[in-house]
């Protein structure tokens, strides 16, 4: 959607990116049916699964890639946290993305326009480079390049950012998560149910995981 997606909603969404939506401090604030949120995921954007689907213990992320907490959280929790639970069969991970602003939007749109198996590998890349491409004057410059990185040219960027399908889809996915499970920050948790708002630590979520997986 380039007519939406332009530069200067892409230069307003990354002045944005650091402030909207995001949340560090972890808190721990309602219930919800595990079941309903897993079936919430829409086809056109199939989530990123790791770990068994019989595991113990299912945590579902909501995140936005220009939340500089969603980074912090993939570039310093997750390795250890999948390591220690979802490589050992005792956590299944699912992601989502939760967009916040157009250059979000963008980004996410890209995570689903190329190989599907190599989604997982372009959200951590964007995470590891979030300051290079979700804080400069030039985003959509520093987007590109960042995609090249990934494989696209300058037509396979243009076309992704054009498809009505995906912006819609993203933008059902962040209002059922908003309207049906109160997700109103960045990164969001459910665990089990229950809802955890914040960037967790390692130790914040053994003392949550621990008691579930019997560990």
């Amino acid at each position: 959607m380039m007519s939406t997606l332009n530069r200067r909603s892409l230069m307003l969404g990354a002045s944005a990116a650091a402030v909207a939506l995001s949340a560090g401090a972890a808190s721990a604030q309602q219930s919800l049916n595990m079941a309903e949120v897993l079936a919430a995921a829409n086809p056109l954007l199939p989530d990123l699964v790791y770990g068994p689907a019989d595991a113990k213990v299912t945590i579902i992320e909501y995140a936005s890639t220009t939340c500089s907490h969603c980074a912090r959280f993939h570039n310093e929790v997750w390795p250890e946290l999948k390591a220690k639970y979802v490589e050992t069969g005792k956590v299944r991970f699912v992601f989502r993305n939760f967009v916040l602003n157009p250059l979000d939007m963008a980004a996410s749109m890209l995570s689903y326009c190329g190989p599907a198996e190599r989604r997982g590998a372009f959200i951590e890349f964007l995470f590891k480079q979030q300051e290079k491409w979700a804080f400069t004057n030039t985003p959509l410059d520093a987007l590109l390049t960042a995609a090249r990185q990934a494989g696209f040219t300058q037509e396979s960027f243009n076309a992704c950012l054009q498809r009505r399908d995906l912006y819609d889809a993203l933008n059902v996915t962040k209002d059922k998560a908003a309207d049906g499970f109160k997700v109103n920050s960045t990164p969001t948790l459910i665990i089990n149910g229950q809802v955890h708002r914040g960037a967790l630590t390692l130790p914040e979520l053994d003392k949550i995981l621990q008691p579930l997986v019997g560990a």
